[in-house]
């Protein structure tokens, strides 16, 4: 099977048994979003729907937010990891929100990874999802799963050099749901650690079963 054919089987699959997907995390505003992306660095998105309600209740906005203190932030985040930074993050962004962009998170790519706190995973997650442009967000997850997958070569050995393969290779109509068919293929199936394999529509045709494979 080569590489094209592979990538015509696994979205033909996700197409018809995932449809349209979107992200697990809980949101009201691009403002939300862009928070809960934040905080989800390193953390599961169950975690992160657990505390935001609350954090959200009492900072609905930016400019609310922009007027706490990363320590009066830190009360409402601090079950999640790296909460110090986290909740440093969060206020700055806020400010500066206020004072570059009235408030309002920009749809520029450029403009959001000048926000403190986010990279371009988060900045991709908010082109996709709020602005619903193709945008190829990718995390830990959809690093592994293209690998294990055989979606991209061992020479993308890196996050960016993963996305730019990806875009090239899928439908732009597919990218944002693609996405989230890798993202959430990694985390309830292909898991890191112990890999759900018995439960894998692909598992005929993984690199690891075919002898001498060179895709994984």
């Amino acid at each position: 099977m080569t590489r094209e054919e592979r990538y015509t089987s696994i979205l033909k699959y996700f197409r018809e048994h995932e449809g349209h997907v979107t992200t697990e995390l809980q949101f009201g505003s691009a403002f939300q979003l862009l928070c809960a992306t934040l905080l989800s660095a390193q953390c599961t998105d169950k975690r992160i729907n657990a505390i935001t309600p609350e954090l959200f209740k009492h900072y609905p906005d930016a400019r609310l937010m922009a007027q706490a203190t990363p320590e009066e932030v830190y009360e409402y985040i601090k079950s999640v990891s790296y909460p110090n930074a986290k909740a440093h993050h969060l206020v700055e962004m806020s400010k500066m929100l206020v004072s570059d962009y009235g408030g309002e998170v920009p749809s520029e790519p450029d403009l959001l990874m000048r926000l403190p706190g986010v990279g371009r995973k988060t900045a991709n997650v908010l082109q996709a999802v709020w602005f619903g442009k193709a945008t190829m967000a990718v995390d830990t997850h959809v690093y592994r799963v293209s690998h294990r997958l055989g979606l991209v070569p061992a020479t993308a050995n890196t996050p960016r050099k993963v996305e730019d393969y990806l875009m090239r290779h899928i439908p732009e109509a597919d990218i944002p749901d693609a996405h989230h068919w890798l993202l959430l293929h990694g985390r309830y199936v292909c898991k890191s650690a112990k890999p759900m394999c018995d439960k894998c529509p692909f598992n005929d045709f993984c690199p690891k079963n075919i002898k001498g494979s060179k895709l994984a």
